[in-house]
């Protein structure tokens, strides 16, 4: 069975289109509040939470984080650059996980995976960091034999095969190729002994073959399932996926 981590980002996003001015992230008239989210969305069978605590703090807010450690019932996963104010962060807080992406200001979902061969040292620093402080860490990774190979060498226990060039080719012509480098991407992985996650564009249509990957254990989906979550309620929402990540 397929874990589903289920990224909130997005209900924030909402919120601070209106309330990024608010002195509180929660109360009163500010709403909606991802913490609510999350817990409903844990109770309709979501396997984790993950939110990603961006630089500019376009969304989610350190003081979502917190009140999310303190109430979900599963495991909290961190998304962060990987520089030391955020290292610094993860150790005070203590997730389960943290996963290091890269991130641009100017981009408007996080596009592409981190460039571990090209930021050796500081990926290495932020896994040995979180080592010591008993928190795993994921790598936000392209299918990219050297990225992961790197991954496994550095000690990461966890890489997120980055799946956004596979969703959207998904209506093109490229697509049988971009999964076929998901495919071996998750292969070699698995021959490191690394656990594959896969994560960025996944939705109610593409899941259906991204489930057939070879040793995948977890997704992360946020965007499609906030969408749904408009018209179904997040309940229902997660359940749906739930179901369609199952093969029912």
């Amino acid at each position: 069975m397929i874990l589903l981590g289920l990224n909130i980002d997005h209900c924030a996003t909402v919120r601070q289109a209106r309330y990024r001015e608010a002195a509180a992230t929660t109360g009163g008239a500010v709403e909606p509040d991802p913490v609510t989210l999350a817990v409903l969305g844990e109770r309709a069978g979501a396997d984790g939470i993950t939110v990603h605590l961006r630089e500019d703090r376009r969304h989610i807010q350190e003081r979502d984080v917190w009140r999310l450690r303190e109430c979900i019932a599963t495991r909290l996963n961190l998304e962060m650059a990987c520089n030391p104010a955020m290292t610094a962060f993860a150790l005070k807080l203590k997730p389960a996980t943290v996963c290091l992406v890269p991130e641009n200001r100017d981009e408007i979902s996080t596009e592409g995976g981190l460039d571990v061969v090209g930021n050796q040292k500081r990926v290495q620093a932020c896994i040995n960091a979180m080592t010591k402080a008993g928190i795993q860490t994921s790598l936000f990774i392209d299918p990219d034999e050297a990225q992961i190979e790197l991954a496994a060498k550095l000690g990461a226990p966890i890489v997120e095969l980055h799946t956004g060039a596979y969703a959207n080719a998904y209506h093109s012509a490229k697509r049988a190729k971009e999964f076929q480098r998901l495919r071996l991407g998750c292969v070699r992985a698995h021959e490191l002994g690394l656990v594959v996650n896969a994560g960025h564009g996944i939705n109610y249509v593409n899941v259906t073959e991204v489930r057939t990957l070879p040793h995948v254990h977890e997704m992360n989906i946020g965007h499609s399932v906030i969408s749904r979550a408009l018209f179904t309620g997040i309940e229902e929402a997660v359940r749906e996926l739930k179901a369609r990540m199952a093969g029912q």
